[in-house]
């Protein structure tokens, strides 16, 4: 009863459940989760690829480009949870250094969504994936040290 009393009181701080271990520790091996990234990305470039091509179709390419694309770049992110969990993922997502780009990034992936299928806009959806694919690529290089730092410092030197 005591232990109840200090979880609702917020006083258990240093003790964690059972629960909280579980989700926040990968169950898998780490050759199986090196399968599980690699396979999930594969699906991911294949999707992109897959959406690239089907620009081609008559009427209905723009919206099969858009939602083979995004579901690519989904694909490409979930890869990460393998390597990492699906909470630490989660929590690193959302880290004050990537927060910016992770909001980018996820509205651009449903913006891109909305203008192909409710919208119609073809110009729309087009710059919502090319959007996408920045954002995506800001966000990838934040878990990389400095390489953030080494992109901005490389376009000062090309456009100066």
């Amino acid at each position: 009863m005591d232990k109840l009393k200090k979880v609702l009181s917020g006083q258990d701080t240093d003790d964690r459940g059972g629960l909280t271990d579980i989700i926040e520790t990968p169950s898998l091996s780490w050759g199986t989760r090196i399968k599980g990234f690699a396979a999930c990305f594969a699906i991911g470039i294949i999707f992109s690829l897959m959406g690239t091509f089907m620009l081609w179709v008559p009427r209905r390419g723009l919206v099969l480009f858009a939602a083979f694309y995004t579901l690519g770049n989904i694909a490409s992110l979930g890869s990460t949870i393998f390597l990492m969990g699906p909470m630490k993922q989660l929590k690193r997502m959302f880290e004050p250094t990537r927060l910016i780009a992770t909001i980018v990034m996820l509205l651009c992936l449903a913006l891109t969504l909305c203008s192909a299928f409710w919208w119609h806009n073809k110009g729309l959806a087009l710059l919502f994936c090319i959007l996408q694919s920045l954002a995506l690529t800001w966000y990838s290089l934040s878990y990389i040290p400095f390489a953030r730092d080494a992109v901005k410092k490389c376009f000062n030197v090309c456009l100066a």
